[in-house]
Parts: C-alpha cells; sequence; structure tokens
C-alpha cells in the first residue's frame, strides 16, 4: 500500500503525475516562508500554543492557498493561509472558509473543524486559520500505481462514483439556519449572477482576443432561465481531490477547500463535479483535464452521476443541462486565467503555457453539451 498525507488544491491540479505518490510536503528550499516566532507570540497573547520544536512543514499540493501541519494546543493541525501578492476580490477568502468550518462539522462531519481563526496582525500579514488535520488519501488526476492490486473483488470507480454522489446529497441536505450559516451568500437569482460574474471573468482572461466559441456559448447562456430549485449549502469547488479517503477502504475521511462556499441551486455543485468527469469517449480536452481518473476504474458516465444525484435528493434535473453549460465555461476561464497569469509573468510554470489552448477547446466542449450532443 502506497501511503499518502492530505494534500489540498484550490486550482486544477494538472500536474499529471497522479499516477504515483506525490511527495506530501515541499522541501525546505521550496517552502513558502513565514514568521513563525511572531505568530507563535501572537497565538500565546490569544491563549494558544504553536508548538515549533519542530518546524512547519509546508504541503506540496495545490496551486492557490498555503497549507501548513503545525502543532496546535499540542495537536497536529492545518494552517491556511492566501497566496502572497495581490488577491482578487472575493478570491482566497480565509474569513468565509473559517467560518463555514467554525459551524458545518456540527451537521456534516466531514467538514474538519475550525480551531482558530486569526487576521493580518498575527504576523502572516493576511487572514489565515487553524483547522484539524485528518491524515488520508487524495486521489489527483490519474489512478495512484499499487493503490489496490488486480484481485479486487471489484473495480474502485463504481464505489468512489457512489461515494462521491452520496457526499454531496449529505451535504445539500443540511439545513444552513442549523449551523448559523443561513446568511452566507444571495441564493437569490444564483444562476443568473454567476453567469455574469462568468461572463465578466472572461472578458478579463481573453480582454481583446475572445474565440468565437466563447461569444456563443455566453448568448447561449444568456437566452437560458432554469428553475431555481430551493438552495442549500454549496461547496463550490466538489471533485475527487477535495474529498480526503481512508486508504484501507476509499471511505471519506474529509471534505476540504471551502473557501468559495456559499449557498445556492445545488445544482450547479453538481454541475461542476461533472465538469471535471471524464468519459473514455469524450474529445480529447477533456482528456488534457487530467482532474479525476474517472474514465477507467470502473467510474460511473456523467449522466449515471447525475440521475443518481436526482434519485439520492429528489431534485428535479428537467433544468440541468444550464447550469452543466455554465460549469464548463467556469471551467474555461480558470484555465485562461492561468495562461494569462503565465503570459503575464505571474508565474514561470510551463505547464500553464498549454492553458491557454485547453480553455479554448474545453468550449468548444461547452459547445456540444450545450447542444445536447454530450451530456
Amino acid at each position: 500500500m502506497v501511503n499518502y498525507e492530505i494534500m489540498t488544491s484550490e486550482l486544477p491540479n494538472s500536474t499529471g503525475n497522479g499516477d504515483k505518490a506525490e511527495p506530501a510536503f515541499k522541501t525546505a528550499a521550496a517552502t513558502v516562508a513565514q514568521d513563525w516566532p511572531r505568530l507563535t507570540a501572537y497565538l500565546a497573547r490569544q491563549g494558544h500554543d504553536l508548538d515549533l520544536s519542530e518546524a512547519p512543514r509546508q504541503f506540496a499540493g495545490g496551486f492557490g492557498n498555503l497549507n501548513y501541519l503545525v502543532t496546535f494546543n499540542g495537536e497536529p493541525a492545518v494552517l491556511r493561509r492566501p497566496p502572497l501578492g495581490p488577491i482578487p476580490p472575493g478570491a482566497n477568502d480565509m474569513r468565509r472558509e473559517s467560518r463555514i468550518l467554525s459551524r458545518l462539522w456540527e451537521a456534516f462531519p466531514l467538514a474538519p473543524r475550525c480551531l482558530y481563526a486569526g487576521d493580518e496582525e498575527a504576523g502572516l500579514g493576511a487572514c489565515f486559520f487553524i483547522m484539524q488535520y485528518r491524515p488520508g488519501l487524495v486521489i489527483g488526476g490519474k489512478w495512484p500505481t499499487g493503490l489496490f492490486s488486480s484481485d479486487d473483488r471489484s473495480l474502485p470507480g463504481a464505489r468512489l462514483g457512489q461515494t462521491l454522489v452520496e457526499t454531496l446529497a449529505a451535504l445539500h441536505a443540511v439545513d444552513p439556519a442549523a449551523v448559523a450559516l443561513d446568511d452566507l451568500g444571495k441564493p437569490e437569482g444564483f444562476f443568473e449572477r454567476t453567469r455574469l460574474g462568468c461572463a465578466k471573468r472572461a472578458a478579463l482572461a481573453w480582454r481583446d482576443e475572445p474565440p468565437p466559441a466563447l461569444g456563443e456559448l455566453l448568448h447561449w447562456l444568456a437566452a437560458q432561465a432554469p428553475r431555481a430549485g430551493a438552495p442549500s449549502l454549496l461547496h463550490n469547488d466538489f471533485k475527487l481531490d477535495n474529498l480526503i479517503l481512508d486508504p484501507s477502504d476509499l471511505r471519506p475521511v474529509a471534505v476540504v477547500d471551502w473557501d468559495m462556499g456559499t449557498r445556492g441551486d445545488p445544482l450547479f455543485d453538481l454541475a461542476v463535479l461533472l465538469s471535471y468527469w471524464t468519459e473514455a469517449g469524450d474529445p480529447p480536452a477533456m482528456h488534457r483535464l487530467q482532474q479525476m481518473p474517472t474514465a477507467g476504474q470502473g467510474f460511473p458516465t456523467r449522466e449515471a452521476v447525475a440521475r443518481a444525484y436526482g434519485r439520492l435528493t429528489g431534485r428535479d434535473l428537467g433544468d440541468f443541462r444550464p447550469y452543466r453549460v455554465l460549469a464548463i465555461l467556469r471551467l474555461a476561464v480558470i484555465f485562461m486565467q492561468l495562461n494569462r497569469r503565465y503570459r503575464e509573468g505571474g508565474t514561470a510554470d510551463p505547464r500553464f503555457e498549454s492553458f491557454g489552448r485547453l480553455a479554448e477547446d474545453i468550449l468548444l466542449f461547452g459547445q456540444e453539451v450545450a447542444a445536447e450532443r454530450l451530456f
């Protein structure tokens, strides 16, 4: 059995090396330094102990928020803070995430509990929080070699597909008022507001070079008016690598990465999950995503996942396609934003160079879904 530790990610994990055990922690040279002595003194004044007898270690996963394994009040914990540099409005929201995790665990045990939330005065130069540490297996874009042997009773994808659906349905069954989150976000007009937000971010990402498919998708979405379902709590980026698993039997241990959590139509959460879900017969762009290894290992199809969700929740899927297309557009915009960051010198990561073409190919896939040629 390969040993894995918690790895989290905020942006697509297009590393392409999900088929082997990735280092759980960055090397000391690659770790983003923090002013740990100043933070320790700050926490001591609040009655908390940050033990520096062992240096905090930065987790290797993720392109966005920075995560460190620390010893807090005598127990292992995770300190989470936004990336360095300017933060776009509404992004990497530690206040939002810490608030969600301060209460959601009461009704949704897979949410790690926030143990402490701090502000810029603590010495990190940004808001941060400290949450429970839940070690386990995180599966990225490819199935990890050696995770299960060939004599297993069944292919694990079928079980994992069901786990994903059941976990999402359980989240959506939580009454926001029961965990004092009934004022989170603005569920009224959720589809339209999300559509307009995506259109605005798309214009910034492509600027003066938008491909024809972008305008056509935006026009198609503007003509849609899906019936709004009863709002629920949304994770807003629910996918396989945000689910920590017990490596012995693939039971869920935790759901992480809540900084975009809100309230809205739960069909959008389902649509976001399926935007990452690749099938064997998909166009090449979906396989180049390398988000989840759902094209093999016995994973169900996207349509089967949607139907299973409908059966579990009783939600009407009659107006699901506009949410599905909107989630695909959002994914394309994310990859284009990463590509623009590369072209403008914000990162030297060579993987980002190909993301512009990938974003445009995702838009083409979205057109196929909008035309009902693909689910």
